[in-house]
């Protein structure tokens, strides 16, 4: 009993670990994204309330962020309702376990753990390294955005 005990502690740990560490990295997005995740209109794209809707389009949709952070992003898309038309830079050379902690972060922030879907899970690092192959381009991954058809 006791190491079922010790065994649940140390994964809550590692899960309030890990979110602290997408709160920092996050700092790195706040300039831009905003601390309260609205962005800037017309500049930069809000991430409260979007990425529950990117995420919901299947397992394309839970990995698209991690494509953007990865390889960049260029293209026009709509946040909220509104066009954007800025240039997402890549912050690939985040490790792994950053790049799934940030977004793992943002995909809980601001109210978006209510409106994901139920069966949503957190990203793993395991699961952004296995996208590094790709070496996608901003515009490569801005074809992606559409083939989601998100509006």
């Amino acid at each position: 009993m006791k190491s079922v005990l010790l065994f649940v502690l140390l994964l809550a740990l590692a899960g309030a670990a890990q979110a602290d560490r997408g709160a920092q990295v996050y700092a790195q997005c706040a300039g831009c994204h905003q601390a309260n995740g609205q962005g800037i209109a017309a500049a930069f794209p809000a991430l409260a309330g979007e990425l529950p809707r990117i995420a919901a389009k299947g397992k394309d949709g839970r990995l698209f962020p991690a494509r953007v952070l990865l390889f960049g992003l260029q293209g026009p898309i709509v946040s909220q309702g509104k066009n954007v038309s800025g240039v997402m830079p890549s912050f690939g050379y985040l490790s792994d376990a950053d790049l799934a902690a940030v977004l793992n972060y943002v995909f809980k922030a601001w109210g978006n753990d209510k409106l994901l879907p139920k069966d949503f899970k957190p990203l793993s690092p395991a699961e952004v390294a296995a996208l590094r192959p790709e070496k996608l381009n901003p515009q490569q991954v801005y074809q992606s955005w559409k083939k989601l058809g998100l509006k």
